[in-house]
């Protein structure tokens, strides 16, 4: 999110318990941020990270050819600039993701904060998983994309086999995007989840469901994001 202001406010007004995932620097991230915490939504930094296919990432982007102080400073300035930031996933990042030693930096600057990480699992071979689970950071992985392809048929299908996974195995990890049709479906379908018995949480009261309702963080254990707000050039 952080783009398209009407998608985004549709999102944030929805009133189940969803995450919502910012680029950072974009047009409408940090109003659309604190709209989304006025209403109650749990709100990530949505890292763009290197892919396979040579996309551009766009400011804050993270990248194979950067030394340690160089990403982790692009992260943690990322970081600082999502209002009221609980978690971290990537954008992207097919290439970044299955490297061990950019994703050791990465992690090493996430688990010095109360942020957990949700592998979006662009690639089968990321490592990012394991690496934030190495350095104890609480952490999730993407089941289910409800919209690499943008018609309502797609979108249909894939939410039916996320309900299927979350049935099979408790729960489940969905990621969709701020398209017009993936919002119209959300609004048209989530609503009709409870009558299914199936519920929405958000990631870390997933993670809680997951690890015995315990807290993710102890008082004071990390250090907390200094908020800098301010646009990026």
């Amino acid at each position: 999110m952080g783009h398209n202001l009407e998608e985004g406010e549709r999102l944030a007004r929805m009133d189940q318990p969803l995450t919502l995932a910012f680029l950072p620097y974009r047009r409408f991230t940090i109003p659309l941020a604190q709209l989304a915490h006025k209403q109650h939504k749990e709100i990530m930094l949505h890292a763009p990270m290197a892919n396979t296919h040579n996309f551009a990432l766009g400011p804050g982007g993270l990248t194979p050819d950067m030394n340690e102080g160089s990403l982790t400073t692009t992260l943690r300035r990322a970081l600082q600039s999502i209002p009221y930031v609980q978690g971290v996933n990537n954008h992207m990042g097919s290439l970044l993701t299955q490297q061990l030693q950019p994703m050791d930096w990465v992690m090493k600057e996430l688990s010095q904060y109360p942020v957990y990480f949700v592998d979006s699992r662009t690639i089968a071979s990321s490592v990012a998983g394991d690496v934030a689970l190495a350095y104890q950071i609480p952490s999730l992985t993407r089941d289910v994309f409800l919209d690499h392809e943008q018609t309502e048929e797609f979108v249909d299908r894939q939410f039916k086999l996320l309900i299927k996974r979350a049935r099979e195995n408790g729960s489940a990890v969905g990621i969709g995007h701020p398209h017009k049709v993936t919002v119209d479906y959300l609004e048209k379908h989530l609503p009709l989840l409870d009558q299914q018995g199936v519920a929405i949480a958000t990631i870390s009261g997933l993670w809680a469901m997951r690890n015995n309702n315990r807290e993710m963080f102890a008082e004071g254990e990390k250090q907390a994001i200094r908020p800098a707000f301010a646009r990026k050039d």
